[in-house]
């Protein structure tokens, strides 16, 4: 019995000796390894043989990030021997700022960083995800109560920047390389909120009355412009239709210039030399004749100088008679019998009445 626990106990030892001496570390990941308590080497990925109960592995503290399915966030905290050379995420809790403008405002900022010496990360700090959440939320103070609230929420990027070179500057004795920095959320109290949201509305507000403005401005002046164009327009349109209807009654006067000068040339060949005038005069007479008989009356006063036209018109057909020698085609003979014309009753043409002069009695004149 004695012996089968001694054996039991020797094979326990066998084993913890042998997990203690060989072991194997993944891909990315190192282990810092002490000799009787004092740095001798690093050991690589792989597999590496440990001298038992002399040489151990260097432990360190680390943080993880967890989510559950509801989405609660979660931070673990241990300690490892194995150091993890691939980009960490450290994310903390919001914490409270204040801005330059005396506003308390919630911040929820996230770093990455890698481990590039693993000797300095377990030799130079105790604890390196805490020195870096510390050192990262003083940073970000300092930062914010420099600035303003418009601007905190207006440079993320130059925060990110800031923080990133300060804390890098900071923390390259821990053998940290500090890639990114960023601010996930910034959240400014409740009424601040409002007071921002009523800011807002009343801008754009105020660029919907601008954009208005120009848009009805804009409109007017477009239709004032079509209006002016149309005028243009049509007084160019206006002018040349009248210039073109005056062109066509030139021409057209011209014409009738041109019978008229050809019709009065052949009347003038046809009479004899000085009878022309006397015809032409007793035309204008015989056309204007039937306008003055449009009344109703048949008695006409014409003027007392009209007698001696009236007269003249008597021998118009005495005239045409003897300019023309020849009898027209289809006219009868001047020997051949014709029936008279009908006989059609003048009006009554009375002169108008011209009183005698009156004799002057002064005999001073005698």
């Amino acid at each position: 019995m004695l012996g089968l626990v001694a054996l039991i106990i020797i094979a326990f030892i066998a084993a913890f000796t042998i997990a203690s001496t060989v072991k194997i570390i993944g891909q990315a990941e190192v282990m810092v390894i002490e000799r009787w308590g004092r740095f001798n080497r690093i050991a690589r990925s792989g597999l590496n043989v440990l001298i038992p109960y002399m040489e151990k592995g260097k432990t360190i503290d680390v943080r993880y990030f967890e989510a559950d399915p509801g989405g609660v966030k979660r931070v673990t905290s241990g300690s490892t021997s194995r150091i993890d050379l691939r980009e960490q995420v450290l994310s903390f809790p919001k914490q409270p700022v204040i801005t330059k403008d005396n506003v308390t405002i919630d911040i929820d900022a996230v770093l990455y960083y890698r481990i590039a010496d693993p000797q300095k990360a377990a030799y130079a700090i105790q604890n390196l995800p805490f020195a870096l959440e510390t050192l990262t939320r003083t940073t970000l103070r300092n930062i914010v109560g420099d600035i303003e609230l418009d601007q905190t929420l207006a440079s993320r990027d130059m925060i990110n920047k800031r923080m990133r070179d300060t804390i890098e500057e900071a923390s390259i004795g821990w053998g940290v390389d500090v890639t990114r920095v960023e601010l996930q959320a910034i959240e400014p109290p409740r009424d601040i909120q409002q007071s921002m949201e009523l800011q807002m509305r009343a801008e754009r507000e105020r660029r919907a009355a601008v954009t208005n403005a120009e848009a009805s401005k804009r409109a007017a002046i477009l239709e004032a412009e079509g209006v002016q164009q149309s005028q243009v327009s049509r007084a160019q349109g206006e002018s040349e239709a009248a210039v073109l209807r005056a062109k066509g009654l030139a021409t057209a006067r011209m014409a009738m210039a041109e019978a008229e000068a050809q019709a009065i040339s052949r009347i003038a060949s046809s009479l004899p030399e000085g009878q022309a005038a006397m015809y032409l005069l007793g035309m204008k007479y015989l056309e204007a004749l039937p306008q003055l008989t449009q009344g109703k009356g048949t008695t006409i006063f014409l003027p007392a100088e009209a007698a001696g036209v009236m007269g003249a018109l008597g021998g118009i057909r005495e005239l045409l008679v003897r300019s023309s020698g020849d009898v027209a085609p289809g006219a009868p003979a001047r020997g051949a019998a014709q029936s008279p014309p009908p006989r059609i009753a003048p009006p009554t043409i009375t002169p108008a009445y011209v009183p005698p002069p009156i004799p002057d009695s002064d005999p001073d004149k005698k």
